[in-house]
Formats: C-alpha cells, structure tokens, sequence
C-alpha cells in the first residue's frame, strides 16, 4: 500500500491512530486498573478472532497498546484500517 493510500485511510480513523512508517498503525489506551485494561484487551481480541486479523497487543497496568498490520505481507493492508476501525467503535 502506498503512503497516500494510507494517510487517506487513516483519515476514517480516530486522530489517536499512529501511522508509523507506512508499516503499521498503533494505538494506546489508559484505564483505572489492569482488570478495567485486560477486560478491553478481551473485547478487542473477541474483534480479532471474528475478523480472523490479529492485532498485537501490549498490556500493562492502566494501558493497553495495540500494533496492526498484515503479517502475511509484512506491511499494511485495507483489513488493518478495518480492523481499526472496529476497534474505534469499542
């Protein structure tokens, strides 16, 4: 996917949105507590699996950090923009 593709994609998405490197998008949320983090994690990767696309994701007290891009392509892809796109709407 070229750059311009990309940005313009991008532009669908909350402004929390990272695209870095024209690779991969990230995103990082702040909660309470890691109960209240792990419970979001949860839900995202409920999104995963009925997508079948997977996000990284990393998990800490409070915050929860999410890395998308295509695996198989090593690089992004329509799907990922989707992908974070329903992860918006949580």
């Amino acid at each position: 996917m070229s750059e311009v593709e990309a940005v313009k994609l991008s532009e669908h998405l909350q402004e929390s949105w990272h695209l870095v490197d024209n690779h991969h998008l990230t995103r990082s949320w702040e909660f309470p507590d890691f109960a209240s983090a792990m419970g979001f994690t949860n839900s995202l990767g409920a999104i995963c699996e009925q997508q079948n696309h997977h996000a990284d994701f990393e998990l800490g007290w409070g915050r929860v950090r999410a890395v998308i891009y295509t695996h198989k392509i090593d690089g992004l892809s329509e799907s990922d923009f989707v992908l974070a796109a329903k992860f918006d709407r949580v």
